[in-house]
């Protein structure tokens, strides 16, 4: 029994029909599997499955639907089930335990159309039953859909200013556009990609493609599993865990986008917020980091006081102090000593008060190069300074007309958005 099981399931899963040999196994008292595949066999047939099939509901009726359901899906014949057998088969869903093997697969089954729109709809309306979107963190869900966010966005105003870029006041305009931005393209990712494998291929499974077309393994894997020829199961997930990862990048679109109408009430109030914050207009006034001095800027320029108080800092700080030159003084009256002896008649002193005397001078010419090089480093900082704190001015002014057509653009990226999701899987239909 178990070998032609095996059989049958790798014959339905190539081709979508029943091996020709007719079974030749003996009922086994009590296992639903016999007259399961008895029933699955007259139904793939045309015949009247309804004995066999009482038998085996007799024994296991979940196991059976489940069986049949999965059986039928991965042969691309999902449309021969009974309406009643997709209920009995998923049993009860919930956020508080993981989604079993089972539930998964027909999950799976039905976003790929194996069971046409009613069965779509039927995981859609289990899932809108549980409310996922009153017990998930809106962030989780944002961060599955649009991964690697930049936790800066630098908008073309700030080019030459990136550090103003991450002032709250500034970042959170441009970050909200941005990120309203990116949630759109995403959203019209998964749909666009569903509508075009619907144009090319209806989801309804009409030309009844069997499982070996699939590009996921996971109802054959259990099924095998139901007809004692799986290895050991693996972990199950939450149903968190799984729509969350629908919802990534490179994920089925069928699946993408059964999980993106969960996610849809919780991507609107997302999308509301992220429109309201790119809204926010900028502030006539800024404080700003220019050359480690906090300068305050206004609308006409530069406040004078922070400015003149970073200038007084710049020039404290770049004007190192020094005492005075007390070594080129010394040798410079030991050089004049030096000579006044030479005069008296000891001439080998001259030659030591000339080279004291040139020592101090070099010494007081050192010096005053270093005294010209601080002046010049003031004063390169402080013109530096000025010109930074105009263009600041400048590009806040810029900053402010961009705020109009961010605050467009993020409106018609919100409104697409909620559009997007509006239209939901049942569209393809």
């Amino acid at each position: 029994m178990h070998r032609y099981a095996e059989a049958l399931l790798a014959h339905l899963a190539a081709k979508g029909t029943a091996p020709p040999a007719a079974p030749s196994y003996r009922d086994v008292p009590g296992y639903w599997l016999p007259p399961a595949l008895e029933a699955l066999v007259a139904i793939l047939a045309g015949d009247d499955p309804l004995e066999p099939l009482s038998r085996a509901a007799g024994r296991d009726q979940q196991q059976t639907a489940l069986f049949l359901c999965l059986a039928l899906a991965v042969s691309g014949q999902g449309s021969r089930i009974h309406a009643s057998w997709l209920g009995t088969a998923f049993g009860e869903l919930s956020l508080d335990h993981p989604v079993s093997h089972g539930q998964r697969s027909l999950w799976l089954a039905a976003a790929r159309g194996a069971y046409g729109p009613a069965g779509k709809i039927f995981v859609l309306r289990k899932l809108d039953a549980l409310a996922v979107q009153e017990h998930a963190d809106p962030q989780q869900w944002v961060q599955a859909l649009v991964p690697g966010e930049p936790s800066v966005v630098v908008p073309p105003s700030l080019a030459d200013f990136p550090e103003m870029a991450e002032i709250p006041e500034l970042a959170r305009p441009a970050v909200a556009a941005a990120r309203l931005a990116r949630l759109r393209g995403r959203c019209a990712e998964i749909t666009s990609a569903r509508q075009s494998e619907h144009d090319s291929a209806p989801l309804d499974n009409s030309p009844a493609t069997p499982a070996a077309a699939w590009a996921e393994d996971e109802p054959l894997a259990v099924l095998r599993t139901l007809i004692g020829q799986g290895g050991p199961a693996g972990p199950m997930a939450s149903l968190s865990t799984y729509l969350l990862d629908d919802l990534r990048p490179g994920a089925d679109p069928h699946l993408a986008a059964i999980a993106l109408h969960v996610a849809a009430p919780i991507l609107r109030g997302v999308a509301e917020e992220l429109e309201a914050d790119s809204r926010l207009e900028p502030p006539a006034t800024l404080t700003v980091p220019l050359l480690g001095h906090r300068i305050h800027l206004r609308p006409e320029g530069p406040d004078r006081a922070s400015l003149a108080a970073a200038e007084e800092s710049i020039l404290t700080e770049g004007m190192i102090p020094r005492g005075r030159p007390w070594a080129a003084l010394v040798l410079v009256v030991a050089g004049v000593a030096c000579l006044v002896a030479a005069a008296l008649g000891t001439r080998l002193l001259a030659a030591a008060a000339v080279a004291m005397i040139g020592l101090a001078g070099w010494q007081l010419w050192q010096r005053r190069k270093l005294v010209e090089a601080d002046v010049r480093y003031v004063t390169g900082q402080v013109n530096e300074l000025k010109e930074l704190a105009e263009g600041a001015v400048w590009a806040l002014h810029a900053y402010a007309r961009e705020a109009e057509t961010r605050a467009t653009q993020a409106a018609e990226d919100a409104a697409e958005l909620t559009r997007l999701i509006r239209r939901g899987p049942r569209a393809a239909h």
